[in-house]
């Protein structure tokens, strides 16, 4: 039986103007957002299913907004009122916690609201306070860190690697090599308690400082096996050492294309000279600040979260051989990481992002 075509939506201007102010303004409710965004796709002409393929949402949702924006016009796409006690704060009193959270920080010059001051400045409970921005996904007390590169050729980089990582060579091997310098060994001060029920295991909060080493680390993207070494410096000779070890690891029949990032130690003279004698190994620089592109750095991840953050060694002696069995074990059972992003859509998230921070006004 063929589905029955929805009905047509049609604008006036003032409610094409009103709908495009709420889906862009960026501190606007989402759920409002996402609405706005559903009727003026409708009024492009879209079907349900059209609109719902296009925002990533589900045909019943568009199916819903669409009937109500029919019935209601601008009104029906507020929410309908629920049953039970009436509310006790109004829609302006959310908006302005949303609004002073997202615009503006405390009069006595915290660098950000908390619960109280927030309760204090609005006059309403920190519980209210505390539900409006669950309710809203807001934590102004959370920081996360961020970058963008400035790299000139950053679009032709993410390309050439993302390339290697879904479409290797054939007769090839990409092997994303980095070094994780300065690795301490660490003693606690005293013995580290064990996990019992209702208690984590507990570490003392200093530590005794016992020397450092530096790993040089070789992750194979096909079969997630690692060639590691360690050396007490972090300097060009020691990576040249390293590209040895890695040659005469790898059977000289395939190439090797390895992934990079600008560390100067991977460009001086030395190295561009052996690179020169041995015309297997090719070069693959990730953009400059764009680090997380190199997959050895996600094996670092797992280095550092199921050994090094817990341990405890005495002397560098004991921490390279502690490090060097865990990479045995890896080894014996190695996990390749597999890359899913295409370049195209890495390049569209980044070009969103840089959309939405132009115009939040700093």
């Amino acid at each position: 039986m063929p589905t029955p075509k929805a009905e047509p939506v049609v604008l006036t201007d003032t409610e094409r103007q009103v709908l495009t102010g709420w889906s862009r303004r960026r501190k606007t409710a989402q759920a409002l957002a996402i609405r706005s965004r559903i009727v003026l796709a409708c009024a492009e002409g879209g079907s349900n299913t059209a609109v719902s393929e296009q925002l990533g949402i589900s045909r019943d949702m568009v199916r819903k907004w669409r009937t109500r924006f029919l019935t209601g016009r601008l009104e029906g796409l507020a929410d309908e009122p629920r049953p039970g006690a009436p509310r006790k704060i109004t829609d302006e009193q959310i908006d302005q916690v949303i609004t002073k959270t997202l615009e503006s920080t405390p009069a006595n010059n915290d660098s950000h609201w908390s619960t109280r001051s927030m309760a204090t400045e609005t006059g309403m409970s920190q519980t209210a306070i505390s539900r409006i921005w669950r309710a809203f996904g807001l934590k102004p007390h959370v920081v996360e860190t961020w970058k963008l590169s400035t790299d000139p050729q950053f679009i032709d980089k993410v390309r050439d690697v993302v390339g290697l990582y879904m479409n290797p060579p054939e007769n090839a091997l990409v092997i994303c090599v980095d070094e994780k310098s300065q690795i301490q060994a660490l003693d606690r001060t005293a013995p580290t308690l064990p996990i019992m029920p209702t208690t984590p295991a507990r570490m003392t909060h200093d530590y005794v400082r016992n020397g450092t080493t530096n790993l040089f680390a070789a992750f194979d993207l096909a079969s997630g096996s690692v060639i590691a070494e360690m050396y007490p410096r972090h300097r060009h000779q020691e990576f040249l050492r390293f590209l040895k070890a890695i040659d005469a690891a790898v059977p000289g029949e395939f190439d090797l294309h390895l992934v990079l990032d600008n560390y100067a130690t991977h460009k001086t003279p030395e190295v561009k000279k052996w690179l020169l004698r041995h015309p297997r190994f090719h070069l693959h620089f990730t953009p400059t600040s764009a680090s997380w592109m190199n997959l050895v750095e996600r094996w670092f991840a797992e280095l550092t979260s199921r050994k090094l953050r817990r341990s405890a060694h005495r002397s560098v002696i004991e921490l390279k051989a502690d490090i060097q069995a865990w990479i045995n074990a890896w080894n014996s059972a190695p996990k390749p990481f597999v890359w899913t992003k295409t370049a195209d859509e890495i390049l569209e998230t980044l070009a969103a992002y840089c959309q939405r921070i132009n115009d939040s006004g700093h």
